[in-house]
């Protein structure tokens, strides 16, 4: 399931605000910190929403959600985390590899946070 977003301001600091969820923000220095605390906020927000029994709103389809002037509309992901933790074994092309392992290190993420990461921005794009 994933909640259509709007995301606004400048380098430095960065909003997202779900217009389904009222009160449900988040913010970054970057748009990637950004939209990751935004997954964060929403997926407290659902935890709270079913710990109380209520009903949680389901998304508006992106293309009937107004955008204002100086927002883009970004879509985040409800992905919840189980605290449990599962063994996989990938086989990757070498290139791909060095790859994950050179940007893991660039954003001081271990490989395994890196393609977790990656799984999540990919779940946003909805791709």
């Amino acid at each position: 399931m994933r909640y259509p977003a709007l995301i606004d301001g400048k380098r430095g600091a960065y909003g997202v605000a779900f217009p389904d969820l009222d009160g449900v923000v988040a913010m970054g220095a970057t748009i990637d910190e950004a939209l990751l605390n935004a997954e964060e906020a929403l997926r407290d927000y659902v935890l709270e929403m079913e710990a109380d029994g209520l009903a949680i709103a389901e998304p508006t389809p992106p293309e009937a959600v107004i955008v204002p002037k100086g927002s883009s509309l970004v879509l985040v992901p409800l992905i919840r985390l189980t605290g449990r933790t599962v063994r996989a074994n990938l086989t990757l092309d070498e290139g791909v590899a060095a790859f994950i392992d050179e940007e893991a290190k660039r954003r001081n993420m271990t490989r395994v946070s890196f393609i977790e990461w990656m799984a999540r921005r990919v779940a946003a794009d909805g791709v």
